[in-house]
């Protein structure tokens, strides 16, 4: 099996161009919020974002998959006490662009610790837009599935008759639920709030996703060999995961120091199934690690 990782050092609106059309699976990535981390990116004016993104998310919507999905991890700043609107701008601004604005997962930072401005609270949570190219995509939602949780002990034990059929939403939303569905299932679907902790220890960035937040949308979004890009890959935590989990990755990043960290931390791995859920890494001459 080869396990390919492929690194480009540039700025994403001109390296994405090198990658051919309709090649990737997932894209997931976290680029610099308006006016943050001046001192490695230089800081984008809230006002300039959009005209400043667009460039790139078109070269993304080229190489997506048809079947693929993007995955934004965005959050805007508070201006003068109140919350720019550069996001809700971009996302409005990338539907007109031929993208589909699927979903929106929150991102809980269940480690968050308490604070407060004179107007509001500290923020623990931040946003990963999801968008596709058609609105049919490749989603596996079986392998992000939960454990039912304590709440199945008590609810399902005794069903109602309005619990053994369709109940309609009496709002006229037109959904509805059938509680004895879930009767003597052991996991369920999850909901679109992700409750991950951050992890900036360790990794030399100051904005470095948890490992377990890539992991997440690739098992949901992709299979195994697919392609996963990062085209701001900063520590490179994605192209790690995506690795790990025998998918092929792409990433590109602007900052020289942060390129030249990840492409010492990355080694070509073949990948051996022991048991099921058990992998043994080694070095292999067949995996490989391609440096633009």
């Amino acid at each position: 099996m080869e396990i390919t990782t492929d690194l480009y050092n540039g700025d994403s609106r001109n390296e994405l161009k090198k990658l051919a059309t309709n090649s990737v699976d997932l894209i997931i990535t976290s680029p610099p919020y308006a006016d943050q981390r001046k001192s490695t990116y230089g800081g984008i004016h809230p006002e300039d974002y959009v005209n400043w993104f667009l460039p790139i998310s078109e070269q993304l919507l080229r190489v997506l998959k048809p079947t693929g999905t993007f995955v934004l991890n965005i959050k805007e700043k508070v201006v003068d006490g109140e919350r720019s609107t550069y996001v809700m701008e971009l996302i409005l601004a990338m539907r007109k662009q031929g993208w589909f604005w699927t979903e929106e997962f929150i991102w809980h930072k269940k480690n968050s610790y308490p604070g407060k401005w004179p107007n509001r609270f500290r923020d623990s949570w931040e946003r990963l837009l999801q968008f596709n190219k058609e609105k049919h995509f490749h989603m596996y939602q079986e392998e992000v599935m939960v454990p039912m949780g304590d709440w199945a002990k008590t609810r399902l034990k005794k069903l109602s008759e309005t619990d053994k059929t369709r109940d309609n939403s009496k709002v006229g939303s037109g959904f509805g639920k059938n509680i004895s569905n879930w009767v003597d299932r052991d996991m369920a679907f999850p909901t679109n709030v992700l409750h991950l902790a951050t992890e900036c220890s360790n990794k030399n960035h100051s904005a470095a996703f948890p490992e377990e937040l890539p992991a997440w949308f690739i098992k949901l979004f992709t299979k195994q060999n697919d392609v996963v890009l990062d085209p701001f890959m900063g520590s490179g935590t994605t192209l790690t995961v995506a690795s790990r989990m025998q998918r092929n990755s792409i990433g590109i990043e602007i900052v020289n120091e942060y390129y030249e960290m990840v492409k010492k931390q990355l080694k070509p791995v073949e990948l051996y199934l022991l048991e099921p859920n058990e992998i043994y890494e080694k070095p292999s001459p067949r995996g490989h690690i391609a440096i633009r």
